[in-house]
C-alpha cells in the first residue's frame, strides 16, 4: 500500500515533535554578506526585503513527493530536500559519520566546527516539548530528534552554515541558516526510503528556514508553492511576497494553536458533493506539502468514500480490489492512461471555509484522484485514523496541485489561486 505521510511529524497528531537541541552563538543580520552585480552595499538595511524562487522536481505519483536544490555551505553544495510545510526543521544527511543515509558519503553534509550550541535561542525553539535530549549545559551541542507521522526519524544535531540564495533584486545573499545535521535517519514503512538528501522545513516555527530568513530582514515572512499535475510534475517554490498575484487569490486564516508546534491549520469547513452539502462539516484542515495524499479523519472519510461509491452505481467503473496501490481503486473496461480520462464519471469536491466569506477550495476530479501504473482510477483521500493521525485532516500535494498556494505568515493567513505550475511567475 503506497501510503506516505511525511510532512507532520508526529507530535503533531500523536505527541507532536520530540526535539531537543543545543546551539551555537547569535548571530545579526549584519553577519550576513550580500553581494550584486555591482557590489554596492545596500542604501538601507530594509532595501533587503526581497525574494527568491526555486524550480521544483517531483509529483505525487508515482514519486510521491516533491523537491528542490538547496546549496549549502562555502563552497556551495547541493542538497535535494522534500518540501514540507508540515514540519519547521530543515535537516539534510550528514557525515558524523551517518547511519541511516540514503546517499553516499561524499554526498552527505560534514560539519566543520559549526555546531550550533544549546545556549543559542534557537535551541529553545526545537526543544519545545520534554524530551530525553533536554538541554543542560549551554556550551554543548544542540541535539535534536524528530519524528514523522510514518514513523520515520532523524536523530541529529543542529549546525549553521552558509545557505546561497539568489534574490528577485539581483542580489546574492548568503545568509547564515542553522538546520538540522541528521546523523542517524529511520525509516518504519514497507516503501523504500526516499532518495532525498533530507527535508526543507517551511512551517511557521521559530527554526523554519523562512522564519530565520525573515527575522534577519531578508524576505517578508512567506513562502508559497506551485505544484505541477503534469506529466513531468515540478512546478516552483519561493520564499517572500513578491511573487503573490494582485487578484483573484481565495484567503482564509490561519487558525491560533495552544500547542508549541504551529501547523499551517485552517477552518472549520464544510464538504460539498456535486455542489450539495453533506454530513461532513466542521472539519480543521492542515495543508502539508510533505504529505502525497489528503487524509480526512474516519468519519469523514466513510462518507466520502459511501458518496463516491453511490455516484457510481450505473457507470462503467468497477471495484479492483486486486489493485494495492491504494485501499479504494475502480477499473474500466481498459486501461486508463490519466484522470482526464475518468472526469465525467466522478464529481467536484468543493471545502467551504465557513468562518470566511467566499473562501472555497475547489477539488476536481484531479485534485484527489490518481491513474495507478495498472491503469486503474485510485482515490487519493485516504483514511487519517488508520496512519496514526487521529482526528486531524490533512490536505496534501495532491489536492494542491495546480494552485499556487500562499503561507502569508505576517497576515495569519493561508490563500490559493489557480495557477500554471509548469511556467515560473514574474516577480
Amino acid at each position: 500500500m503506497d501510503v506516505k505521510n511525511r510532512g507532520i511529524p508526529l507530535t503533531t497528531v500523536l505527541l507532536f515533535l520530540l526535539v531537543s537541541a543545543i546551539f551555537s552563538p547569535p548571530f545579526s543580520a549584519a553577519n550576513q554578506l550580500l553581494t550584486n552585480k555591482n557590489r554596492k552595499p545596500p542604501v538601507s538595511f530594509h532595501s533587503l526585503v526581497s525574494s527568491t524562487i526555486f524550480p521544483v522536481r517531483g509529483n505525487v505519483y508515482p514519486l510521491g513527493y516533491y523537491t528542490v536544490i538547496l546549496n549549502i555551505g562555502n563552497p556551495p553544495k547541493p542538497f535535494e530536500l522534500d518540501i514540507d510545510t508540515g514540519s519547521d526543521l530543515t535537516w539534510v544527511e550528514c557525515d558524523a559519520p551517518c547511519k541511516g543515509c540514503t546517499k553516499p558519503r561524499n554526498q552527505l553534509y560534514k560539519p566543520h566546527g559549526n555546531l550550533v550550541k544549546c545556549g543559542d535561542p534557537l535551541c529553545a525553539a526545537v526543544q519545545s516539548v520534554p524530551s530525553h535530549h533536554q538541554c543542560t549545559n549551554p556550551n554543548a551541542q544542540c541535539d535534536y530528534e524528530i519524528k514523522y507521522a510514518d514513523h520515520g526519524t532523524s536523530l541529529g544535531v543542529l549546525v549553521r552554515d552558509n545557505i546561497p540564495l539568489q534574490s528577485t533584486n539581483g542580489s546574492l545573499l548568503r545568509p547564515m541558516v542553522a538546520f538540522g545535521c541528521g546523523y542517524d535517519q529511520e525509516y518504519h514503512s514497507s516503501n523504500p526510503p526516499p532518495s532525498t538528501a533530507g527535508v526543507l522545513g517551511l512551517g511557521y516555527g521559530k527554526i523554519s528556514i523562512v522564519s530565520q530568513l525573515h527575522s534577519m530582514g531578508l524576505i517578508r515572512n512567506v513562502v508559497g508553492h506551485c505544484l505541477s499535475s503534469s506529466v513531468r510534475g515540478g512546478g516552483y517554490l519561493f520564499f517572500g511576497d513578491k511573487f503573490i498575484p494582485s487578484s483573484g487569490i481565495v484567503w482564509t486564516p490561519i487558525l491560533q494553536q495552544s500547542s508549541s508546534v504551529k501547523h499551517y491549520e485552517s477552518g472549520p469547513a464544510d464538504l460539498f458533493f456535486n455542489g450539495k452539502p453533506t454530513s461532513v462539516k466542521g472539519l480543521q484542515l492542515i495543508f502539508d506539502s510533505g504529505s502525497s495524499y489528503t487524509y480526512f479523519n474516519s468519519q469523514a472519510y466513510n462518507a466520502l468514500v459511501n458518496m463516491v461509491n453511490n455516484d457510481l452505481k450505473g457507470k462503467p467503473l468497477n471495484r479492483a480490489t486486486e489493485d494495492q496501490t491504494l485501499p479504494n481503486c475502480w477499473k474500466g473496461a481498459k486501461p486508463f492512461r490519466s484522470v482526464s480520462d475518468v472526469d465525467n464519471y466522478f464529481k467536484t469536491l468543493v471545502l467551504s471555509f465557513t468562518k470566511s466569506r467566499n473562501s472555497q477550495l475547489q477539488l476536481p476530479p484531479q485534485a484527489y484522484l490518481i491513474i495507478s501504473s495498472h491503469g486503474n482510477v485510485c482515490l487519493g483521500i485516504l483514511n487519517g485514523s488508520e496512519v496514526g493521525l487521529g482526528n486531524s485532516n490533512i490536505i496534501g500535494d495532491i489536492s494542491l496541485q495546480d494552485k499556487m498556494v500562499i503561507y502569508d505568515n505576517e497576515r495569519q493567513q493561508i490563500g490559493w489561486v489557480n495557477a500554471n505550475c509548469d511556467r515560473l511567475p514574474k516577480s
